[in-house]
């Protein structure tokens, strides 16, 4: 009987073996001490949760303040965005609208689309999230069908999401691939220089804290005609007037070299995601909206989702989202003034507080048994030997809350904060 072929993977842009290997361990770690797997009502008015089911650790309701949340200004429970998406819901009586939008299209994603574009002064095209935006544009930069024509070396951040990371071996069926490390600019420029088209990707900003050098950036595009692409997910809503996010505030290049990408679910308060683009050609939308894989499925935004979108827009022209950004801000502020962590000081609303691969599955436990809940990070969210507990600021906290957590979080092991001479202390 002739051997039957094993396969050797090249494992040349991902590692299973390494990811799961690695990771689930810490994943199990986490379940069997109550940090995952967790299943909680919520109560929308004081944003205290209450677990539902009983655990070892944890028991069936007990009471817990989510510090680990991605809604940062709360407009996910907002009355005007609940409204929005029950209004049209009643107006087109649909609840999916199950058909590629290149053949039929009911009017209420042209609506959000339009109305999206007038908040960032842009282009926009809806998706039902950010991921599948990019699992549909980023083989098309690699091609050249999105950009000037020619096939560029695409350059992926180490640390870019695993959202955009996960598309290298797709686009590497298209172009050449390479992996950077985090904001090489150096790296990037040697590229622009050996190649006639290079495209960066990499994350506005990121998960675990922190911003792109979007203006150093600005300069290759400009010198290089370097396309960046960027998932801004995290401070849409959360930073800038009218909420535009970090990269479409600091970027001076807003033409077809810069393409960002923000999901809704965040601070946005709502549902999908957003393309933002600038001057691009009727025939490079439609190229986008046929050939951009899931883009075109019959998985759209679904009505309610629209509606309730529409609604979040409305209060970002409003002196309201200005609001809820200072509540948040302040509040990113006390706990700054408490607990020491690398990204004090910025208005990013994540704090990483580091922690050691042996102790942070421990203080996490002991930080949600006190009533609080921050998830643990570790491989392969964050490289090995870096673990911490991520916390995520919102603008409804309260005062008392931030305080009693970190009281929590330094008697856990995070390092404390000490004001400088002079600093105020909310």
């Amino acid at each position: 009987m002739t051997e039957r072929k094993t396969i050797t993977p090249t494992h040349r842009y991902r590692n299973n073996d390494k990811l799961i290997g690695i990771g689930n361990e810490f994943w199990d770690m986490s379940e069997r001490n109550g940090l995952a797997g967790i299943v909680a009502d919520l109560d929308a008015g004081s944003g205290v949760l209450r677990a539902t089911e009983g655990h070892e650790f944890i028991a069936e309701g007990h009471e817990f303040v989510n510090f680990s949340c991605c809604s940062y200004l709360d407009l996910d429970s907002h009355p005007e965005v609940i409204e929005g998406g029950i209004d049209a819901m009643r107006r087109y009586g649909v609840l999916d609208h199950c058909i590629a939008r290149s053949r039929v299209q009911i009017p209420a994603m042209r609506e959000l689309e339009t109305s999206l574009g007038e908040l960032f002064g842009a282009q926009v095209v809806c998706s039902i999230a950010a991921s599948t935006a990019t699992f549909g544009l980023l083989p098309l930069i690699a091609s050249g069908h999105l950009g000037n024509g020619t096939r560029p070396l695409m350059i992926f951040d180490k640390n870019a999401h695993v959202s955009m990371a996960g598309l290298k071996p797709v686009c590497a069926d298209e172009t050449e691939v390479v992996t950077s490390r985090h904001h090489d600019l150096d790296f990037i420029e040697d590229m622009c220089k050996k190649y006639a088209k290079v495209a960066y990707v990499c994350d506005g900003s990121d998960s675990l804290g922190g911003y792109a050098p979007v203006k150093e950036l600005a300069e290759l595009q400009d010198k290089y005609g370097l396309l960046v692409y960027y998932d801004d997910s995290h401070s849409l809503s959360a930073y800038g007037e009218r909420g535009v996010g970090y990269v479409r505030t600091h970027s001076p290049v807003q033409d077809e070299r810069t393409i960002t990408v923000v999901t809704l679910n965040k601070a946005f308060g709502t549902s999908g995601a957003a393309i933002v683009l600038d001057g691009q050609s009727k025939e490079t939308l439609r190229v986008i909206e046929r050939f951009g894989g899931a883009l075109n499925y019959s998985q759209l935004l679904n009505t309610a989702s629209v509606g309730a979108s529409l609604a979040s827009a409305q209060i970002h022209r409003t002196g309201e989202l200005t609001t809820r950004q200072n509540r948040l801000y302040a509040n990113i502020e006390l706990f700054d003034s408490l607990v020491r962590t690398e990204q004090a000081g910025s208005t990013f609303p994540i704090r990483l507080v580091p922690m050691s691969d042996a102790t942070v599955i421990e203080a996490g436990r002991r930080v949600i048994e006190a009533g609080f809940y921050v998830s643990p990070v570790f491989f392969p969210i964050v490289a090995r030997g870096t673990a911490g507990l991520r916390v995520m600021m919102r603008a409804d906290q309260t005062e008392q809350q931030i305080r009693d957590l970190c009281a929590v979080l330094v008697a856990a092991g995070a390092e404390a904060a000490v004001p400088l001479p002079g600093e105020a202390v909310l």
